[in-house]
């Protein structure tokens, strides 16, 4: 099976995964408490962002989270979805090798890297990698989310890939330091932190 390529995410998929109350994978409340969180937790460290990159940004819901948490940001949202960026006006582009001209303060990657191959994959982890001079949100769901129970099937989409959780995390590695929650900070960002903020 190949990466996920634009048709997958037409306007049928959004409609199924986003709009829909019965069948969205999205809780605004849970959104909303991601997104106090991961942005309290860059100003707690100081993580100065001016720039902040949403890779694979979806119907935007990162936006008005960064305009009301972090304001003053300048916002870039790029996706793969054409519909999407004909809707919304996002930048077209996918993680596995979107370039800028310069890093970003903070990047958001929500939900995207499942569908990569394990090739694709680490390209992509690599990019995050050199898009990102300070704070990285990751998430993605792994083959332990499955075997552990701890996603619903139902809603998830099937055409997900099952990486292991070590994979993504060798990856990172490279690049970031965990701080946990999703969170990484950039080998780049010189900001200094206690020795039990961050998993060892």
């Amino acid at each position: 099976m190949q990466s996920a390529s634009d048709e997958w995410f037409d306007e049928a998929y959004y409609q199924r995964f986003y709009f829909d109350k019965k069948t969205r994978v999205i809780d605004p409340a849970h959104t909303e408490r991601l997104g106090a969180f991961v942005c309290s937790y860059l100003q707690y460290l100081r993580v100065p962002v001016a720039r902040v990159l949403d890779m694979g940004c979806g119907i935007g819901l990162w936006q008005g989270m960064v305009a009301r948490h972090l304001p003053g940001a300048r916002y870039q949202g790029v996706e793969l979805s054409s519909y999407l960026c004909r809707r919304f006006g996002w930048q077209p582009g996918s993680v596995v090798d979107y370039r800028a001209d310069e890093p970003f303060d903070f990047v958001i990657c929500q939900g995207v890297l499942p569908y990569l191959s394990a090739q694709d994959l680490r390209r992509a982890l690599d990019n995050l990698g050199r898009l990102c001079r300070g704070a990285l949100y990751l998430e993605a769901v792994t083959l332990e989310d499955y075997e552990h129970g701890t996603i619903d099937e139902e809603l998830t989409d099937a055409h997900q890939y099952r990486h292991r959780a070590a994979v993504y995390r060798q990856g990172l590695a490279r690049h970031f330091r965990d701080l946990g929650g999703g969170l990484w900070l950039s080998h780049r960002a010189e900001l200094p932190l206690f020795a039990l903020e961050s998993p060892a």
